[in-house]
């Protein structure tokens, strides 16, 4: 799936759905077009940043714009649901089919794992990094025996989110050779994961998601 054939479904059928996911759906083609294009160009960075914002637009809602709850926690609740949705178990295949790939290099990398740059920067945070990343790693391999796709989505995410930071935070160097293989990795499981989002939320769009986040009615 790419923008061209799923927005050619959303033309189709966008007049059936709520007004929620009707826009957030809009908003997550826009996205993933423009991600697109600097996949076109050959800009890791730039496809990236994109595609996370895609992904973002899917699962941002108003709650979650005005919620106490972190972000991690918004986008676990919204896999829930899209999982409770995937009948032919999309997800899980997808996560399968990259798993020894992409998946397995960014579990396995500390430069994404949030608590190791903590230990760094903090030392109050404590410097049991390594025995939380080893038990993270040990929940997302148990996590894929047990077609538990919401735990190792979760996990993958955490690990992105990471990297979202750096990038977007300006923790990282455009096109630094330091980060290049975690940016791609990222690229190829969100280029992956965000049309199969789009496309399960498209498929249930006549239901509830939620009013858009920044939307007046």
């Amino acid at each position: 799936m790419d923008y061209d054939s799923l927005k050619a479904h959303q033309r189709k059928h966008r007049d059936t759905w709520t007004r929620g996911a009707n826009l957030r759906i809009h908003r997550a083609l826009s996205w993933l077009q423009k991600a697109e294009i600097e996949r076109g160009n050959g800009d890791t960075d730039g496809e990236f940043v994109f595609l996370w914002i895609a992904f973002n637009a899917a699962y941002t809602s108003n709650y979650a714009a005005q919620s106490s709850d972190t972000e991690r926690e918004i986008y676990g609740q919204f896999f829930e649901r899209l999982v409770q949705s995937d009948s032919e178990n999309r997800l899980y295949n997808l996560v399968w089919t990259h798993y020894n790939g992409a998946i397995r290099s960014l579990i396995s990398n500390e430069f994404v794992f949030q608590p190791f740059w903590d230990n760094i920067n903090y030392e109050d945070r404590g410097n049991d990094w390594e025995d939380r990343f080893n038990a993270a790693k040990r929940r997302a391999n148990e996590a894929l025996g047990q077609q538990d796709t919401v735990t190792i989505l979760s996990i993958i995410m955490d690990r992105l989110y990471t990297l979202r930071n750096q990038i977007l935070h300006g923790g990282a160097t455009y096109a630094s050779s330091v980060n290049r293989d975690q940016v791609k990795d990222g690229c190829k499981l969100l280029g992956a994961v965000v049309p199969v989002i789009i496309d399960l939320m498209m498929a249930k769009g006549t239901e509830v998601w939620g009013s858009a986040a920044y939307y007046v009615e």
